[in-house]
Formats: structure tokens, sequence, C-alpha cells
């Protein structure tokens, strides 16, 4: 599972990588990572290494790279 995560984390990172804000829904269609619990799993891992910035919007999640 923590093999999963990490590529995940790495899909996630690519996907941001343009300079993109995207909301969790954004994350999960642009990687096609099949749940949002294995989304919500990716980010963890980016945001313990402190390469996420969060912003919350009108009740949506966004998340860029830092």
């Amino acid at each position: 599972m923590i093999e999963q995560i990490g590529t995940n984390a790495g899909l996630v990172w690519k996907a941001l990588s343009e300079g993109n804000k995207l909301n969790v829904k954004e994350v999960k269609k642009v990687t096609k990572i099949k749940t949002e619990k294995d989304v919500f799993a990716a980010l963890g891992w980016l945001a313990k290494e402190g390469k996420l910035a969060f912003e919350e919007a009108e009740g949506e999640l966004f998340v860029s790279l830092i």
C-alpha cells in the first residue's frame, strides 16, 4: 500500500507541477486516481514532505505546490 501511495503522490506532484491550483475533485480527475481516499493519502504524503499549500475557498479544498 505504501508503494501505491508514493506512486499516487508522484502523479499528484506532476499534475500540480505546471503551477496549477486544483481542488480535490480536479486532482482525482487529472491523475486518474481511482478513489478520493487514495487522493487524500497522496496529498498527505506530499504535505508531510512540505511540498503543498492548502487553501479553502467556498467550501472546497484547493491544493498547489509550494
